[in-house]
Formats: structure tokens, sequence, C-alpha cells
């Protein structure tokens, strides 16, 4: 796990600070979402992962049912999408965080989260681009659904209110075991050396916490709609009932 870098730099003022760390994180996601990109665009990116999907689709548990003649282009278009959210959501809590004061505590988080995309771990192997990618994914996605089940135990509330429990259930499915429960176990560990070394409490912790505990989350589902479920990641899936 990589601590945050200090942009506190002496000479900034905390206003001009700021601009440097939000400048920094806009660098990080538009670089994954170049790659993201330029995976997609590959001559056989989406092409082979349909032709893998296929001969995964009589394998997967019998909760995933799609028809036989569109399987592969569904779980195809699930995967991509799937991919696509982590930026999305990994910027959307970056702004909340901000808004609320408490991104010095939750930089650590979005940090671990787009390294697995710019320095992925050692134990993703090589594979095609898109495959690489749901791997890195599932890591981010798996993450924070840890910590987010972490805060519901300890504060009766999420950290933010996105649930990915049934994307993550599939793609624990696409990728396979027993690799997928190597990848559970160092997200596991992650999310407890996260937890141990960094401090998810004080002053502006408990006020985000209260005011979402009395208001909900409306506000911040309507300005970042990525939060507010999967239904982005199942967008053409539901419509063949999963």
């Amino acid at each position: 796990m990589h601590a945050p870098d200090n942009f506190n730099h002496a000479s900034e003022t905390p206003m001009a600070g700021r601009h440097s760390d939000t400048a920094t994180f806009q660098g990080q996601i538009g670089r994954i979402r170049d790659i993201v990109e330029h995976a997609i665009e590959q001559p056989r990116g989406t092409t082979s992962l349909v032709e893998r999907l296929a001969d995964r689709t009589s394998s997967l548990h019998a909760s995933i049912s799609l028809p036989a003649d569109s399987a592969p282009l569904l779980l195809a278009d699930f995967v991509v999408r799937y991919i696509e959210h982590v930026p999305d959501f990994v910027e959307a809590i970056y702004e909340m965080a901000a808004d609320s004061e408490l991104l010095p505590q939750v930089q650590p988080l979005l940090t671990i989260a787009t390294d697995y995309f710019l320095k992925p771990p050692d134990l993703i192997t090589e594979h095609s681009p898109l495959e690489s990618l749901l791997d890195e994914a599932y890591l981010a996605h798996r993450l924070l659904e840890e910590i987010n089940d972490r805060f519901i135990l300890r504060c009766g509330q999420p950290l933010v209110p996105m649930d990915t429990t049934r994307a993550n259930l599939i793609a624990h499915e696409l990728i396979g075991e027993p690799f997928a429960n190597e990848l559970d176990q160092a997200v596991i560990f992650s999310a407890e050396l996260l937890l141990s070394e960094y401090s998810f409490s004080g002053a502006a912790f408990d006020k985000f916490f209260a005011r979402h505990q009395q208001s909900g989350w409306s506000v911040e589902i309507s300005r970042w709609p990525c939060l507010a479920s999967d239904r982005a990641i199942f967008l053409n899936f539901d419509r063949e009932r999963l």
C-alpha cells in the first residue's frame, strides 16, 4: 500500500496547495481513463474479451441467467462498464471528501484505488489488456466495499452510498477461482492496513455521518449519480433479466 503524496509545500498557501492536489489527482484520473480507452480501442480488445467470456458462460453461477446467444456480448458490456466505473466513483469520492473537509483522511483510500491501475500489484498476471483491467477494477471495487462494510459496523453509515456487491459477485465469477480469492485476500489486507494506519475519525467525520444520518444522501447522489448504486454498470445487463 502506498501512502499519499505530501503536497503541502511550505512555499504554497493552503488554497494553492489545494489546487495543486486537485490538479495532480485529476491527472491520475485522466491517465486511468486513457488506459481504459486504449484497451477498449485495441484491434482485438473487446473481441478477445467476448471470446473468453463465451467460454465462461456455461460455467457461471446459476444466478447469472442470460440468453445464450447474447450472454458473451452482455458480459463484455458489463466488464467495460465495471472498469469505467472506477475512475468515476473515485473522482466523486475525492470531490465529496474535499467538500466535507475529509480529504486528508480519505486520500489514502483513493491512492490505493488509483494505484491498482497506475501501479498494479505483482499478483496481477499478464492477460489481455481488458482482462487485466478487470482484475484491477475488481480490487478497487472490492476495497470500497470492504471499507463501506467496516464503516457501517462502526458508525451505522457507509462512507459512500454506493453498493456494488452484486457487480463484485459477478466480476468474481468472471475472473474465476482461485485467483479471484487471492484478489479478495489482497483487498482485505489493504483494508485492514488502511484502517490501522490512518485515522477515520474526528470532528469532520462526526459531522459528516451525523448529516447523512439525518438527511440521507440525496444531495450527493444528485450531484454524482455514479454513487447511487450499480445501475450504470448493469444498464444493458438488466434488460435481459439477470
